[in-house]
């Protein structure tokens, strides 16, 4: 049922949204050189990589890891970035993801490729069994703000909680926290 409700959605939110897709594809395009996506190595699925699509928020060149890993950041995040970053827009493509079966609407967000520590602890508590979320629980529950070991706690918390009625409160929120754009730091 989860499948079919994350094939639906992905696909309705892709027609629906498909002139507010093109139009800020071009705003990225029109703002700085280089492509409108970045498509950007995550762990899936039992660990396994698959390339998942964003608006491109940093300047061509950014180095492939997590932002706050960077010396200063926000010599590489574009001021357009910043704007799709805090506003959750920059993820609105992985709705292809979601169509496509690599994603799910809700799940443990995606780590990063290099992301060692919260893969390792993800799949000791066996939540990489679950496909990841374009939103979570972790996700609504602090974003960027959160450090690994909590990220992880939760993420287990959602596979132990997991159900549709709690998948659409975690929708409900993911909508609230990206209008307000809390817990974004860069």
């Amino acid at each position: 049922m989860k499948r079919g409700l994350d094939i639906a959605g992905g696909l309705a939110g892709l027609v629906l949204l498909s002139p507010l897709l093109a139009g800020l594809a071009l705003a990225v395009r029109l703002e700085s050189p280089g492509p409108a996506l970045h498509w950007s190595r995550r762990v899936g699925r039992k660990n396994r990589i698959f390339a998942m699509p964003k608006f491109r928020t940093m300047r061509t060149g950014a180095p492939d890891v997590a932002t706050h890993l960077l010396a200063d950041p926000h010599q590489w995040v574009t001021p357009l970035g910043g704007f799709l970053r805090r506003t959750s827009l920059d993820e609105l493509p992985q709705l292809w993801s979601v169509l496509k079966g690599d994603m799910s609407l809700v799940g443990p967000r995606p780590a990063l490729f290099n992301q060692d520590d919260l893969v390792a602890l993800r799949t000791a508590d066996g939540v990489d069994a679950l496909r990841p979320g374009l939103t979570g629980w972790a996700q609504i529950n602090g974003r960027d703000e959160l450090p690994i070991p909590e990220k992880a706690r939760l993420d287990r918390e959602y596979l132990e909680r997991m159900s549709l009625a709690f998948d659409l409160r975690i929708l409900a929120a993911t909508a609230v926290s990206a209008l307000s754009g809390r817990g974004v730091t860069h």
